[in-house]
């Protein structure tokens, strides 16, 4: 049996991927839930298909490797990792209706209003988002209540008005006028960053770690955040539909401003380079234990889809 410790990053990945997605099987069952009283079969259909069709779980990861930097890799990091996946799940739901993005391809796949229909589309989010406080709050999500009401008030707030729904608001304004750089980086810190610092930020929450470590990990998640969107940008002018899982080219037909657009792509070469280096210069202090959280910034700065 080869060692977990020799596998490639990309096999790590998997493996959380593998950890978090047979809880969501379990928790998107036919099971009623204490305070429920059905569950439609056609809603619980959507919400499958919206969550249970691959995906890195990049964000998952990076809440159980943050928890594991503080020995708190456990049910309850991996309760909070899958919540934080119904809501970027949710958020790929709403971001492909027609009001939004107006995709026909996600991950590979049919989206969820193409699958079924808009409605469903609209229902399946919001379910997903309010099934992610439910994870959280829940007694089998064994943590003390204060560290609870943290997770709790900071995924309201990554996902919320000042974080990533707000965030895509600035986006589609973003199409009738164009923001200056400042504008491009605050829209995207909030629409994609948001969620990527809070999965980092969330174990170390969950750990108990001290409000040093927080803030740390939370530096860590914004740098890697921006390196996420950068890379995303690169690939939607380079890549191809059948590479990515979805369309591509996109935002330069909408007339998005990007940093991408304003700089090209050897200046967001540079600035994926300088943002990996101070992602790792942010975990030196953990020594070896950070090594996969390093392996992330350098993976999601070279990733291909």
């Amino acid at each position: 049996m080869i060692e977990e410790e020799t596998l490639p990053f990309e096999a790590h990945l998997e493996l959380r991927a593998q950890s978090v997605e047979a809880l969501l099987r379990r928790l998107l069952d036919e099971r009623i839930l204490p305070g429920e009283i059905v569950r439609p079969g056609t809603l619980l259909a959507a919400m499958r298909h919206g969550v249970l069709n691959g995906g890195k779980r990049l964000r998952p990861f990076l809440v159980l490797e943050s928890a594991a930097l503080f020995d708190a890799d456990g049910e309850a990091a991996l309760r909070v990792a899958a919540a934080l996946e119904c809501v970027h799940c949710y958020s790929l739901i709403h971001d492909d209706l027609p009001a939004m993005d107006d995709d026909d391809l996600r991950r590979g796949q049919p989206t969820v209003h193409r699958a079924f229909d808009e409605a469903s589309a609209i229902l399946a989010g919001d379910s997903l988002l309010t099934y992610a406080f439910d994870i959280i709050a829940d007694e089998a999500t064994e943590l003390p209540a204060q560290r609870k009401l943290d997770l709790v008030l900071g995924l309201s707030r990554a996902a919320g008005i000042g974080g990533m729904a707000g965030g895509q608001a600035l986006d589609l304004e973003a199409e009738r006028k164009r923001p200056d750089e400042t504008g491009i980086i605050t829209l995207q810190a909030m629409k994609t960053g948001a969620l990527i610092r809070y999965g980092c930020e969330a174990g170390a929450v969950l750990a108990g770690a001290a409000p040093a470590d927080r803030e740390r990990l939370a530096e860590f998640g914004s740098a890697i955040g921006l390196a996420f969107q950068l890379a995303d940008d690169l690939l939607d002018l380079t890549s191809n539909a059948e590479t990515m899982g979805k369309a591509t080219g996109k935002d330069a037909a909408a007339g998005k401003a990007t940093l991408v657009g304003l700089h090209g792509a050897n200046w967001a070469q540079d600035q994926l380079h300088g943002l990996v280096e101070q992602a790792h210069l942010l975990l030196e202090p953990y020594g070896e234990r950070a090594a996969l959280l390093k392996d992330a910034a350098s993976f999601v700065a070279n990733r291909r889809n």
